[in-house]
């Protein structure tokens, strides 16, 4: 609980501690899954809360595009940076930090109180802020983790960002096609 405070403090030296703690990772994981639920438990609200298995199945495959996300962030990060800027980093190190950062994601659970309508004007405002600050706190694990000057980490994160949005098109596509191809079958047979 500690290092979590310490992830939404920015205390100095949180993200180099949790790089070398080996035992770590399986906390770090156990973070990205909890705070993925809750984060998917508002993103889901926003349909309304009339469709009580509908929302709920909705977090639950959310939860898992989100974990698998999360693992791809990784994988890219660290193939780019050790690949382009010749960095000496493990998959697990970026989880442990990226994971650590991963922490103001849990904000999105207010999604929740946005769905009720009068409260999202003030719900949107805050997720802004805590997004950017997710945005600070991971670019600090991405340092630590990489142990590159910040251009370098800019360059990575930039270029991470490129290639992730590269790949969730072409999944979206697949996924749409998969869809598509669903509904043209079940018009065939119904």
């Amino acid at each position: 609980m500690d290092r979590i405070i310490g992830a939404f403090t920015f205390r100095k030296g949180i993200y180099l501690e949790v790089e070398h703690d080996t035992t770590f990772t399986s906390t770090a994981w156990i973070i990205v899954a909890v705070v993925s639920v809750l984060s998917q438990l508002g993103a889901s609200a926003g349909g309304g809360f009339d469709d009580l298995f509908g929302w709920l199945v909705r977090t639950v495959i959310g939860t898992v595009f989100a974990l698998v996300a999360f693992a791809v962030g990784a994988v890219v990060v660290s193939w780019i940076g050790r690949t382009i800027f010749k960095a000496e980093v493990t998959f697990d190190e970026l989880v442990r930090t990226l994971g650590l950062a991963y922490v103001w994601q849990a904000v999105g659970v207010l999604g929740v109180l946005g769905a009720i309508g009068a409260l999202a004007c003030i719900v949107g405002p805050v997720r802004l802020v805590a997004a950017l600050a997710g945005l600070v706190a991971s670019s600090i694990a991405v340092k630590e983790a990489l142990d590159l000057d910040w251009l370098k980490v800019i360059v990575t994160v930039v270029i991470a960002w490129v290639v992730i949005g590269v790949i969730s098109l072409g999944a979206t596509f697949v996924i749409g096609l998969l869809g598509f191809g669903a509904a043209a079958a079940g018009g065939l047979l119904g």
